[in-house]
């Protein structure tokens, strides 16, 4: 540093903290002597110049100048390139067998590689470094709140949660019709508190299950559940990746959300109530098979409750991230699981077994029906001590690797311009009400978080009314397609020849319906919000 800036640094910082220290009549004192300054002043300044100087330059770096359009540059014309393969690769996922996230980190590198080399080339590489460490901020926050999400799950899988809920269903003799509503409903409000994946792949395992002597029961109560899903999501700060971001983004406040529960429940009920006419009114076989959940499994679920209540108290009284709430409800889980491995020599009844080699997949019960081998390892592999840090590994990487190369890729597009020229288009020539309605008829082509993340990203001016509607439209509008929302992919590869994009569209217009009413119910509703 010249020593023109360093003096420059030091008279600027000295005359600052003279002139406040004079507007506040404060006086550093020492020893006896009061009401006078000191020398220690003087003192105190050359020992902070350093430091002071070396601040003062950082707050002029953190300031960055207004970004170079580079909407008609080749490095804008390649990010979007890039970009759209990509995602052309993870819309095909099921198809190519090349795992979702690979291409589209890929594309993000690339995209982030394609601006920090005009930027170097400009001498303005500080600026590309904070907008792509601004895009990694965000992420950050969204892992964080899924990764303990999803390990709260895989818990309460682990602990045999769900199985006991299937089991449960099935010894009740319930009717088709009557477990066609009842898993709908199961699905709208677990899709509340836990992902729309996660949910629709859980009930999705009970359904197949019940409905196996039934075709047109399990691919309509798939339907169901995809509807449901999303549906049930949309009214939950923490029920889908859409509301989640809206809510970290600080548009919509936490209480506001649910003002969308009546037009959720409008959007899940009418294409059921279309659907139900069609549900066989036989009832499925009755299984007596007793399943007890396992020790824990009732505290486990006690304590994601309390850890979503911890995440919203953290937003709403402290003003810190919801994600600093999960991580603390995260250590809810850890003590637990200390506590099962330090008493579990008291419970276990079980002689110990090698399952090293033994892969369980959960979420895939079908396969494990006469293979009386594969199902008692499941069952002695789920009384293998409580490993907290298994749970952890045993999240959905993919689909958290996933996020990152959108939401970063996205953030590089927007730093380049493209969004912002987006925005002018949409929200600049349009009613808000047609484009929030646009929005979430576009989420059933492209994944409902990344629209989601654009329109934040965006910024536009609407009312609160309007960030509702397309909160909405966005979380819902995934289920007019079965790839529309991760629910439907994954409920696809799981039902494979049962539920499949085909079956899934001839019901479109009756979830376009439901599509309808619940923005009217909107509207009716909320309208004090417009």
């Amino acid at each position: 540093m010249n020593l023109v800036v360093f003096l420059s640094h030091f008279t600027r910082t000295s005359i600052l903290l003279s002139d406040t220290l004079s507007a506040n009549n404060t006086h550093l004192t020492l020893g006896k002597t009061k009401g006078k300054t000191q020398p220690l002043l003087a003192i105190f300044l050359v020992l902070l110049l350093p430091s002071l100087s070396w601040a003062a330059e950082l707050t002029e770096i953190a300031i960055p100048a207004k970004p170079l359009d580079l909407t008609q540059h080749w490095a804008g014309y390649l990010a979007l390139i890039v970009f759209a393969v990509a995602y052309i690769l993870a819309m095909t996922e099921e198809v190519t067998e090349l795992k979702k996230s690979k291409p589209m980190v890929f594309a993000a590198s690339l995209i982030w590689i394609f601006i920090a080399a005009v930027y170097a080339s400009g001498g303005m590489s500080e600026q590309a470094g904070v907008a792509f460490r601004t895009s990694l901020e965000s992420y950050a926050e969204l892992f964080l709140f899924i990764m303990v999400s999803m390990t709260y799950l895989n818990a309460m899988e682990d602990r045999g949660v769900f199985d006991s809920l299937r089991i449960w269903l099935l010894s009740k003799n319930f009717t088709y019709r009557q477990l066609f509503w009842i898993t709908g409903f199961q699905s709208f409000f677990i899709s509340a508190g836990c992902n729309n994946l996660t949910t629709a792949l859980l009930m999705g395992s009970v359904i197949l299950a019940m409905g196996k002597d039934s075709p047109r029961f399990v691919t309509l109560s798939c339907i169901n559940v995809v509807v449901a899903s999303n549906a049930g999501g949309s009214f939950s700060p923490f029920g889908d990746i859409t509301t989640l971001l809206v809510w970290q983004k600080g548009v919509v406040p936490f209480t506001d959300f649910f003002s969308l529960l009546i037009p959720a429940i409008v959007n899940f009920v009418i294409p059921a109530g279309i659907m139900h006419f069609f549900i066989p009114k036989e009832r499925p076989a009755a299984v007596m098979e007793a399943q007890t959940m396992q020790r824990g499994g009732w505290v486990i679920i006690f304590l994601f409750v309390l850890t979503i209540i911890t995440s919203a108290c953290f937003e709403n009284f402290l003003n810190l991230p919801p994600a600093a709430g999960m991580m603390l409800g995260l250590t809810y889980l850890k003590f637990f699981s200390y506590y099962l491995q330090k008493t579990r020599d008291s419970h276990s009844t079980l002689i110990p077994v090698d399952l090293t080699d033994v892969k369980i997949d959960y979420f895939a019960p079908m396969k494990y029906m006469n293979n009386p081998q594969a199902e008692a390892n499941q069952k002695l592999a789920k009384e293998l001590p409580f490993d907290i840090f298994q749970k952890v590994a045993n999240l959905e990487w993919d689909t958290l690797l996933f996020f990152y190369g959108v939401m970063v890729g996205v953030g590089g597009l927007s730093f380049i311009g493209y969004l912002g020229m987006a925005s002018h288009h949409l929200y600049g020539s349009i009613d808000p009400t047609v484009a929030n309605i646009l929005v979430g008829i576009a989420s059933a082509f492209v994944d409902n978080g990344t629209i989601m993340l654009s329109v934040l990203t965006m910024a536009p001016d609407i009312s609160q009314g309007q960030w509702l509607l397309v909160t909405l439209t966005a979380g819902v509008g995934g289920s007019l397609l079965a790839v529309g929302s991760a629910a439907g992919v994954g409920l696809m590869g799981q039902a494979k020849g049962i539920y499949t994009f085909t079956s899934h569209l001839k019901w479109a217009p009756a979830i376009a319906l439901g599509y309808a009413g619940s923005i009217a119910a909107h509207f009716l509703i909320n309208g004090r919000y417009f």
